[in-house]
């Protein structure tokens, strides 16, 4: 076991690497700075939890870089009182972020073995979201809309329901592309028809799997 003091550090170190990498909205790096990763992750990575690297988890997933974290949520531009959905919850790392930053949060995740280990890391911490076990690519219809949409897996194509569940002004943050690597999409409702959409880095994430997946 490592010490708290120590993770605290690294954890520091981390959030100023990600500011010298261009990560800039600091409600974003203030947030990561209070949620502890380690958590998240098996005990025998808990040395690595501060790099900046994807690291496995249950199901054949990682828990995502945290610079790729960050870069997604500061897209998402987020406001405290806004609803946002998040499609793969993983084990839970980037959902804790989304809850430091909004008071609504809700979360789906299609494999039971790492729902059932979010449920548990998320109530331990104290963090509050709503999870679904289930089909991501088909949103959360029951609380539509949302003001803001995070997808953590590369997708094939952008789920024409997660388009249909934001709010008007909302936005939908996806990487698109083969499995081999993805283009960073940002989409964002302009009314009920037309959609605005930008381009941003090319990243590279585990497979999106459902109905509007792979």
């Amino acid at each position: 076991m490592i010490n708290e003091r120590i993770l605290h550090n690294k954890r520091k170190q981390l959030v100023e690497q990600l500011r010298e990498k261009g990560i800039s909205d600091e409600d974003v790096l203030s947030a990561i700075t209070r949620v502890d990763r380690h958590q998240f992750i098996d005990t025998a990575l808990h040395h690595r939890a501060y790099d900046d690297r994807a690291l496995p988890i249950l199901g054949k997933q990682t828990i995502s870089q945290p610079f790729t974290v960050a870069y997604q949520t500061q897209l998402l531009e987020l406001d405290r009182n806004e609803k946002v959905l998040e499609i793969g919850t993983g084990s839970g790392y980037q959902c804790a972020i989304l809850c430091e930053l909004c008071n609504n949060v809700f979360s789906i995740e299609r494999l039971d073995e790492l729902y059932q280990m979010a449920r548990g890391n998320l109530t331990e911490l104290n963090y509050r979201p709503r999870l679904k076990l289930g089909d991501g690519t088909e949103g959360w219809s029951a609380y539509a809309p949302y003001d803001a949409i995070i997808v953590t897996a590369g997708a094939p194509i952008v789920p024409e329901k997660l388009k249909e569940q934001l709010s008007v002004g909302g936005k939908l943050v996806i990487p698109v592309g083969d499995r081999s690597s993805q283009r960073m999409l940002k989409i964002t409702k302009n009314n009920d028809d037309t959609y605005k959409e930008e381009d941003f880095h090319g990243f590279k994430f585990v497979p999106l799997i459902g109905k509007d997946g792979w």
